[in-house]
Parts: C-alpha cells; sequence; structure tokens
C-alpha cells in the first residue's frame, strides 16, 4: 500500500492556514496616514501652521575689534569665481611642520560655509539642542564667538542641516535658513532689519536636503529666487520692500544653485539654474525683473552647481547624479535674446561636477568630476572654456577628492578632499602640478565651500570649522 507523502499534506495545510488568514485579514483596519514631515522631507504644508518669529533672539560675546580688512563677502567671493586676489604669499608646501590651526569651533550638523568682512566670520548655523536656525558671527583671529542672532524652528535632519553662505555688505548681511527663511541684520552690530518667509510668501517648494541657494546683495537690494509664485525676488535691504518680482509661468522650481550676475552686449542680468530650466532675468534700471531669455534644454531633478557666466555670451552648466554638462551660447538680434545649445554630453563625455561649481581661470575650466565619471571619477580635470568635452589632463589616480571644495589663491589651487585633506598645486592650465598636501582634520563629508581672507583659509566638515594659517613664513 502507497505511503502518503506528509510532506505534500503538511504544505497544502500551511498554505491554506495562511490563505484563510490573508483572506480574512483587514490590512487597513488599523491603517494610519503619514504625519507630515516624518520621512526627513521638508514639509511643504509646514509653514502654514508653525509660528516662525525670524531674528526674534540676539546675545552678544565679546566687542571685540578688528585691524584686518580681507574680504571674502559671498558664494564664491568677491568675483563670483572663487579667486582670491589679495597679494599676501601663502605657502607652497607644508614643509616637515604640522598645519598651523589658529582655531577650530563645534557646529550644528550641515555644509554651511562661511563669509568673511573685516575681520568677522560670518556662518549660518543649526542648533539641534535649542532647535534654532542661527547666524553666529566669529572673530577670524581667535575663533571667539562675538554674537549670534538666531529664530526657533523645528527641521529634522536630512544629511545636514544649514547649507547656505551669508551675503555681506558693509551696511547689511543677507541669510537663508534650511527651510527658506530669510532674515537680513546690520553686519556691523547684529541688529535685525527684516525677516521673509518665502515658503509662505511664494509658495516655495523646499528642495530635498533643504534649502541650497546663497542670496545676493547688489547695490544695497537682496536677490533671491523662490520659485513658486515668483521665479526671482528683489527686496530693499534697508526696508525689506520688495523692489520687484519676476514671474515663474513654467512653475519652475527653486534647486540648490545660486544666481550668478552676467553681462552680455552691454546687458547686466542675474542667471539662474533651477529645476525646470535656465533664464537671465534683467538687473537694468528700466526693466528690472523682466524675463530676457530662458531654456528647458538641460533640466536635471537635482541641480547643486551654479552657472558659469563668460563675457562671451557662453554659458557653461552641470549637475550630478548622471546629468552630464551643457555648454550655451547666448544671442542678441534686435534687443532680444535667444541661446542655442553648442556642447550637450554625458558626464563621462566630458568636464562635469556634481556638487562644486567649477573654476574658471585663463579661459579654461577646473573641475572634480563626479563619482560616475568612470576610471576619472573624483579626479581634478581641466578643460577649454570653449571645448567642454574635451578634457586636456587630469590628475591622476593618485589625486582624488571626492566632493571637496577648491579656491584659487597666490597662483596655486588649494583643494580640499572631502575627508579633511588639504592638497597644494599650481594654478597651470597645462597640467596637474601636484606640490604637497597634508592631512589637515579627520573630517567626515568636507563638502562646504573654502572661505578665505588675510592669508586664513576656513574649511569645516560635518561638525567643525577650521582656521588655518596659509601665510608664507609665519
Amino acid at each position: 500500500m502507497k505511503q502518503p507523502n506528509y510532506f505534500t499534506i503538511i504544505f497544502l495545510l500551511l498554505s491554506l492556514s495562511l490563505f484563510t488568514f490573508w483572506f480574512i485579514y483587514n490590512p487597513v483596519e488599523d491603517f494610519a496616514a503619514s504625519i507630515p514631515g516624518q520621512d526627513n522631507r521638508p514639509d511643504k504644508n509646514s509653514a502654514s501652521f508653525e509660528v516662525i518669529n525670524i531674528g526674534e533672539d540676539f546675545k552678544k560675546f565679546s566687542n571685540k575689534k578688528s585691524d584686518l580688512t580681507g574680504k571674502w563677502e559671498r558664494f564664491r567671493g568677491l568675483n563670483f569665481d572663487n579667486i582670491n586676489t589679495e597679494k599676501i604669499p601663502l605657502i607652497n608646501n607644508f614643509g616637515n611642520k604640522e598645519v598651523k590651526i589658529l582655531w577650530k569651533v563645534n557646529l550644528g550638523e550641515g555644509h554651511a560655509a562661511p563669509a568673511i568682512y573685516n575681520g568677522n566670520v560670518f556662518l549660518i548655523d543649526y542648533d539641534e539642542t535649542q532647535k534654532a536656525d542661527m547666524l553666529k558671527c566669529f572673530s577670524l583671529e581667535s575663533g571667539e564667538e562675538l554674537w549670534r542672532r538666531w529664530y526657533k524652528i523645528h527641521i529634522k535632519r536630512n544629511h545636514g542641516m544649514s547649507r547656505t553662505i551669508p551675503a555681506v555688505s558693509e551696511k547689511y548681511i543677507v541669510t537663508i535658513g534650511p527651510r527658506g527663511h530669510v532674515m537680513c541684520l546690520n553686519s556691523q552690530n547684529g541688529d535685525f532689519l527684516w525677516g521673509l518667509d518665502i515658503e509662505k510668501k511664494y509658495e516655495t517648494e523646499i528642495p530635498f536636503w533643504y534649502t541650497g541657494q546663497c542670496p545676493l546683495i547688489d547695490n544695497g537690494t537682496a536677490i533671491i529666487a523662490p520659485g513658486g509664485s515668483s521665479l526671482m525676488i528683489a527686496v530693499d535691504c534697508a526696508s525689506g520692500e520688495i523692489v520687484w518680482e519676476a514671474p515663474n509661468p513654467d512653475n519652475w522650481k527653486m534647486s540648490h544653485s545660486s544666481i550668478m550676475p552676467m553681462f552680455f552686449e552691454g546687458k547686466k542680468m542675474y542667471v539662474y539654474a533651477a529645476v525646470g530650466g535656465i533664464c537671465g532675468i534683467s538687473a537694468e534700471a528700466e526693466d528690472k525683473g523682466k524675463l530676457l531669455w530662458k531654456t528647458a534644454e538641460f533640466t536635471p531633478n537635482v541641480v547643486a552647481p551654479s552657472p558659469i557666466v563668460f563675457p562671451d555670451g557662453k554659458i557653461f552648466m552641470t549637475a550630478g547624479y548622471g546629468a552630464g554638462s551643457v555648454l550655451f551660447q547666448l544671442k542678441k538680434k534686435n534687443d532680444e535674446f535667444s541661446v542655442e545649445i553648442l556642447q550637450k554630453y554625458k558626464t563621462k563625455e566630458g568636464i562635469a561636477s556634481e556638487q562644486q561649481t567649477p573654476l574658471v581661470f585663463n579661459n579654461h575650466i577646473f573641475s572634480i568630476l563626479p563619482k560616475d565619471a568612470g576610471s576619472s571619477r573624483n579626479q581634478f580635470v581641466c578643460c577649454k572654456y570653449d571645448n567642454c568635452q574635451n578634457i586636456l589632463w587630469a590628475s591622476g589616480k593618485s589625486h582624488r577628492f571626492g566632493l571637496g571644495p577648491y579656491i584659487i589663491a597666490d597662483n596655486k589651487f588649494y583643494i580640499l578632499s572631502d575627508d579633511g585633506t588639504l592638497t597644494i598645486a599650481k594654478l597651470s592650465s597645462s597640467h596637474f602640478i601636484f606640490l604637497d598636501k597634508s592631512k589637515i582634520f579627520d573630517g567626515q563629508d568636507a563638502w562646504g565651500p573654502l572661505a578665505i581672507a588675510d592669508g586664513r583659509l576656513l574649511m569645516r566638515d560635518s561638525k567643525q570649522m577650521f582656521c588655518i594659517d596659509l601665510r608664507a613664513g609665519k
């Protein structure tokens, strides 16, 4: 007599039990709708319920004044090119000595970088203990905190919080916080002048990873690109009055990119790379805020680098995550502007960048290639500005820099790897000339842009800021 297959019987019984459970169980019985903001994304509706008193709190620690006069007053410095022009001799190598760290300070998690003005260092920082977005002012010489101004706001960790750089002038300082809160202060003493919630006023969709756009001060007005109901706005720094608003008919969204001024054919304009396209907005008195041109030929979902503009009307734009790069040519005919594509290519086909805005010197573009650039990933590379697909040289496999920042000062490149290693290379468009490198700190995600003034270089990782002395002979 054939014996029953007990394995088969057990399997059938188990399957029947599981089917019965599935049939009678109601999977939505205890379902609860997700709570806004609990997925670490900025919640577009949170601004409607949370009361934010921008700039409400202030504390002064010291009246110390400085005799220093150096300036790095905004994102990418004086001329928006990441080039320091001070006539101060800087070191060519580190020798056998330890790097001279003048001071360091602990910070909240983020990638926000400092601005420098006459011996003062301005940095926006999120304090998790107090749940506050803060503008802090430090002494460039000592690192002593001089004052801070802040406001309470709930921000969840999302691979960092603060990401922007203040814009500073003789009279004003303007900041943009992680959730799009604009604050304008007296740069001399920290007195509050006005605040603006662009999320509320312009229905701005705050980017994933929070706000990365750095503000611009131009002739006493703050220039900001909210997206939402207005593509770009100008605010009078003295009064907080909205001077003009540029329309946003295509509903382009705010990116992590910053506004760049451009002069072409006798016309000054503001060039901005939004999520949705790139545009030029008039900065001239007779038609300020007018949309002069736009193109939707480069539309990545994440845009961190800012546009690179050239006097002959060329505009280079790049982004990470496989977006590649594009080289545009701006044209003018009968007072009308148009833009055409000269080159458009994937990351592995030419110069590109994921996070940092490339450098330009002597009609050459310098950049660190993204991690998806194949065998040349994370290398420092060079191309001619009008032929971005032809990489002239690369730093080589032994010199990779992650997503770190870089500047030009005293005819040298200073390149910070995202692990805290600083490399010095000779300024050259012919080939990469390595001079020296040193591990400054055991860093993590040292992505915030560098700032330099009076021979002092400021750098940071995700939780600390360092000031080192680069002056030769010091």
